[in-house]
């Protein structure tokens, strides 16, 4: 009896492996086009993390040419989570990141490589254990969880690595015939991979973002195919990223150890080894200790956080692609207007350590995005949120036509209005333009309501006409000033403050409040336009009434 016998034995339906390298050619692309994958398991949220490695394995695809797919690493099956992977769908379509291939929805894929969901391919992974197990690089394990517990706790106890290896590995060594045996007589077995691998050899890998590092070279007989038939996660990615056709691995580093393994697995099976690039973290400031963002800890580590805040997905991938080149913001700058996938990203230039996640400069980013987007995005953007998120705001955008007038204040200025960060602001930053009662004045300006009164009064007066144009409106704005012994130029007050009440600034100040309840606002004369002659007079006549 030989290894191929014993093969037949444990794996008799396995299809030989050239039916599988047949039925998934080599990809016809075009000459240093990038084939990535987003594969998470279905065991939970959707971390920023992860959306953070997705972006990044989908631009270093999409920017030559190549493919992004999403696969489900669904083969610890007891740790699934109900409905996850409709949640893994979503998040990225609502990102805009849906791939070129693989899952669509729980249930339909897309792309020639699938099954996309590990689960599906057992046939697959068998076919290459068997392949391996004939070649004698892999063999079965009988001990038991009692066993390998007990062979844990000498090690730990001796104070050596943990784990199945050398003399510790109790199966290693058993015949083909007494495997065979076992076998026959029913006994529970998993199928470990033989390692060749010594810890006192080193081995020299370049990965793409870490650089030249050194490893000692794998020496754990780690199981590929577990007692329920399916695959680790080592065993199948392995097998996966070869039939589908990775070139590029983009993963968290906490896998980086795991390198001398995995390059081994695929010498052992005669593939090439993708390259791979392991992204450092997003770290958060907990007291001035740096740690992962928690997904226990803190909300603004799950992705579906950012759709409930109302923050654009938009401005989500700007600011992580500020996290992952430091060359980003600058190129933002000089390209206000160019989307991002026109922005070239060197995946050998990114940071090697955590960087800070800081919603501040998130915000501040969003803000920046916002800021670009036409009335009209604004609007739909605004009101889906508010469909689903806020009712009293769906009201209020109700009529688009005045709504399209409201987000229109400043938008097609050289320098666009900044106000609005997250779509939850919206209601706070328009209401004024809605018929919302105006109650609290904050008149810290001009603190003599008589004087308040006279400005308000002047203005209806003797100076406001709807049809003027910007110019003409706040010429007559320093003229009412004048007339009221306001300097008209901040100027002159500054160089004679004694000889005026205060500026035109001031002025226009009371008549901002008055219309709006604010002192900081958009550009005024854009506000008063949108509102319109009755509503301007009732605004003011209104404060003149509250201030007697």
């Amino acid at each position: 009896m030989n290894y191929q016998d014993l093969a037949n034995l444990v794996f008799p339906d396995a299809k030989d492996i050239s039916f599988y390298e047949e039925k998934y050619p080599r990809r016809n692309l075009t000459e240093g086009a990038i084939v990535t994958r987003f594969a998470p398991s279905p065991t939970g949220f959707v971390h920023i993390g992860g959306l953070y490695q997705a972006l990044v394995a989908r631009k270093a695809a999409k920017q030559t040419d190549g493919v992004f797919f999403l696969r489900i690493e669904d083969t610890d099956q007891k740790r699934e989570v109900e409905n996850a992977i409709t949640g893994i769908v979503n998040s990225l379509q609502d990102f805009d990141m849906s791939p070129d291939e693989g899952q669509i929805n729980a249930t339909e894929e897309l792309g020639n490589y699938g099954p996309y969901k590990q689960s599906l391919r057992k046939e697959i992974y068998q076919a290459y254990a068997k392949y391996l197990l004939a070649q004698g690089k892999a063999y079965l394990c009988f001990c038991s969880a009692e066993e390998l517990e007990a062979i844990r706790a000498k090690q730990e106890a001796a104070k050596i690595r943990t784990g199945y290896y050398g003399v510790w590995a109790n199966c290693r060594n058993l015949t083909v015939e007494e495997m065979i045996k076992k076998v026959q007589n029913g006994e529970n077995y998993i199928v470990r991979f033989k390692s060749t691998g010594r810890e006192d050899r080193k081995i020299k890998h370049h990965d793409i973002i870490k650089g030249n590092v050194d490893f000692p070279e794998n020496d754990q007989d780690i199981v590929i195919i577990k007692s329920d038939g399916l695959p680790t996660y080592h065993f199948a990615h392995a097998v996966d990223d070869h039939l589908m056709g990775t070139t590029h691995v983009v993963r968290s580093d906490e896998w980086l150890s795991s390198v001398p393994l995995h390059l081994q697995l695929f010498q052992e099976l005669g593939f090439r080894a993708p390259k791979y690039a392991h992204i450092a973290p997003i770290m958060k400031n907990d007291n001035g200790n740096k740690r992962k963002l928690s997904k226990r800890k803190d909300p603004e580590a799950a992705v579906d956080y950012y759709k409930k805040e109302g923050i654009p997905s938009d401005a989500v991938k700007e600011y992580l692609l500020n996290i992952a080149s430091s060359s980003f913001e600058n190129w933002r700058r000089q390209n206000p207007n160019l989307p991002i996938e026109d922005f070239d990203l060197q995946l050998n230039k990114m940071s090697v350590s955590g960087a800070l996640f800081d919603m501040v400069k998130l915000l501040d980013v969003s803000k920046s995005t916002i800021s670009r987007y036409t009335a009209e995005k604004v609007y739909e953007e605004a009101y889906n949120w508010a469909n689903e998120y806020d009712a009293e705001l769906k009201e209020l955008l109700s009529d688009k036509e005045y709504a399209l007038k409201v987000f229109g204040i400043e938008r097609k200025n050289a320098k666009p209005r900044k106000d609005i960060a997250k779509w939850s602001d919206v209601k706070e930053n328009i209401s004024y333009m809605y018929d919302i009662d105006i109650t609290d004045y904050p008149y810290q300006v001009i603190n003599e309501p008589e004087d308040i009164k006279k400005i308000l009064q002047l203005y209806i007066e003797k100076y406001f006409n709807e049809a003027d144009d910007k110019q003409t409106w706040f010429d007559k704005i320093k003229t009412l000033s004048g007339e009221l012994g306001y300097a008209s130029e901040v100027k002159a007050f500054k160089e004679n403050p004694g000889m005026y009440k205060a500026h035109v600034g001031d002025v226009s100040t009371v008549l901002r409040v008055a219309l709006t309840g604010r002192t900081n606002t958009p550009d005024m004369y854009e506000i008063m336009q949108v509102m319109g002659k009755d509503k301007v007079i009732n605004r003011l006549k209104s404060a003149i009434a509250k201030l007697s």
